[in-house]
């Protein structure tokens, strides 16, 4: 049987297979923190993005039609509406929160790692077992969905994108003090 210190230190020599190739700086660094602790390591992260993407029944390669990590700007968002609607495109903007997915050698360190991440505001969160690992599945609750073009036609105003960008950023940064303080109350 494959011991947990073999299973961190087989992981973490692994490539990054993220699309981006690195971890998010917002959250490169409570990564790196959890990764130095004796009882865990981290499997996957996204300290939280903005999305336009293609409505479609399944996932598959193409469907993002911008993404980022960062915060976005009305002229930004709606340069790439304008592309999209040339191509008659029907599209969801999303704004996901942080999600962490931490492996954790027992059932309690799991349960000590939850219960922080709680306090710092990480309320969708759980711990998921498995016959040869445990894993923590840390997710915030920043979040916004919805349909924002039909077939190239733009389904709200400029007024409501304003507020759409305001309101994507401010939980954006909502999100990254989240992380900020579960890494200073580990």
């Amino acid at each position: 049987m494959i011991t947990f210190e073999r299973r961190k230190e087989d992981c973490l020599k692994k490539d990054d297979k993220s699309s981006i190739g690195e971890i998010d700086r917002p959250i490169k660094s409570l990564c790196e923190k959890i990764n130095k602790l004796e009882n865990y390591y981290t499997l996957s992260s996204c300290s939280g993005r903005v999305v336009l993407i293609k409505n479609l029944e399944k996932k598959q390669a193409g469907m993002f039609v911008f993404r980022t990590h960062n915060k976005i700007s009305f002229k930004e968002i709606k340069q790439e509406l304008s592309k999209a609607s040339d191509k008659k495109e029907n599209l969801i903007f999303k704004q996901e929160s942080c999600i962490l997915h931490v492996c954790c050698k027992s059932l309690e360190d799991a349960e000590k790692l939850l219960n922080k991440a709680r306090i710092c505001g990480w309320k969708n969160s759980g711990i998921m077992t498995a016959s040869t690992r445990i894993v923590l599945e840390l997710r915030s609750t920043e979040y916004l969905a919805l349909p924002i073009m039909n077939s190239g036609k733009l389904l709200v105003d400029e007024d409501y994108l304003k507020v759409l960008v305001k309101e994507s950023n401010k939980r954006l940064e909502k999100t990254w003090e989240k992380i900020n303080k579960l890494e200073k109350l580990i």
